[in-house]
């Protein structure tokens, strides 16, 4: 028998409830500004999905309607053993998007990283369909109804667009993209099914996904979307290869979202590109250059950047479905270890004590400026 640890959320029945902000209010936020464009999401961590700080929980109410658990649904967490699922804090971040209003997006079913060790052993193919099948059917039937979209695929390609060799290919080949996609679809008909990667601007992986979204629809999958993760750089990629990837994904039917997105404002060693969470190098002053604040003029540069992505992102909001920032603040972005542990990075709107920065400001001053 499979045993799932399905913790239900307690109501709260506390008068201090920092997300319950009276619906006469209408604050200037992110996704009141942004509210007949697309979603304005963030990726929350455990503490934040268990509100254990009031101002963080605040921040989060106030300024984003679409939330993405970083790190709670992944495979090692919510699935640890072949017989046992953990759904305590998957339940939690459901409820609280729930309790908010807000549209919440499930991350991620098959990816080839953080996986549990137990499925990094599986060679049979026939043991690997049957895991496949188990693993997406349950923890999508579990959310039925409830989540509104998911990260079917993670990164599952190349940079040259071909399929990377992972535990999934080796065992059933290309088929399992396919697979991935019907059998979500099969657990729950109406959730949104999306692939998601990263440097999906380059020319020769944004080919290899689009052959791959023709492949799962021509096999009669289903695919409603692609995920863009957006982990960039103050000076790359260009705009116009994005508004090209924009295009290109829209064209083939599907929606487009913007689901991990932020900025560096540090050197990457060799010239560094994307987001394979398995490269880590070694740290230097040098590659750390602002380890207590971030110049001004750094600031402006990160403002403009935001800006300009926005204007761009504004122009196609009939193309794109959500905009997701992964992290709500500073301090608890993954790119303060990656792909050098122990940086200071500074590549979201909000900085480590939880106050707008000149990015917010310029992303805000965007819509301010259409009033």
């Amino acid at each position: 028998m499979k045993l799932i640890n399905h913790c239900l959320p307690l109501i709260s029945i506390l008068i201090l409830n920092s997300c319950n902000i009276k619906k006469t209010e209408v604050s200037a936020s992110l996704k009141n500004s942004y509210k007949d464009d697309f979603y304005i999401g963030t990726a929350l961590s455990a503490d934040q999905i268990e509100e254990k700080n009031a101002k963080e929980d605040s921040l989060i109410c106030r300024e984003f309607n679409a939330i993405t658990a970083e790190n709670i649904m992944k495979s090692m967490f919510v699935h640890p053993q072949k017989d046992k699922y953990d759904f305590t804090l998957s339940d939690k971040f459901v409820a609280f998007g729930e309790k908010n209003k807000m549209f919440i997006h499930g991350h991620t079913l098959i990816w080839h990283s953080q996986l549990a060790p137990w499925m990094e052993k599986i060679k049979d193919s026939i043991e690997m369909k049957a895991f496949m099948k188990d693993h997406i059917t349950t923890i999508v039937s579990q959310y039925k109804g409830r989540i509104n979209s998911w990260d079917v695929v993670n990164e599952a390609l190349n940079e040259d667009g071909t399929l990377r060799k992972s535990v999934f290919l080796n065992t059933l080949g290309e088929d399992y993209l396919v697979d991935a996609f019907k059998l979500a679809a099969a657990a729950d008909p109406k959730v949104d099914l999306y692939y998601n990667d990263y440097n999906l601007e380059d020319p020769a992986k944004r080919e290899g996904v689009i052959r791959l979204v023709k492949k799962i629809k021509a096999a009669g999958g289903k695919i409603d979307g692609v995920g863009s993760q957006g982990h960039w750089q103050l000076d790359s990629p260009s705009l116009e290869e994005i508004e090209k990837s924009i295009l290109a994904y829209s064209a083939l039917g599907v929606k487009v979202a913007f689901t991990e997105l932020d900025i560096t404002v540090l050197p990457n060693p060799w010239d560094l590109k994307g987001a394979d969470v398995n490269q880590n190098f070694e740290g230097n002053a040098k590659m750390n250059p602002y380890p207590e604040i971030l110049p001004d003029s750094v600031q402006t540069k990160l403002a403009q950047r935001y800006a300009d992505i926005f204007k761009l992102f504004l122009k196609h909001k009939d193309k794109i479905s959500r905009v997701t920032f992964w992290g709500v603040h500073d301090r608890q972005s993954w790119l303060n270890d990656w792909p050098i542990k122990g940086r200071t990075n500074y590549p979201l709107l909000f900085d480590k004590e939880l106050q707008p920065k000149k990015a917010y400001n310029s992303v805000m001053q965007l819509k301010e400026a259409k009033k």
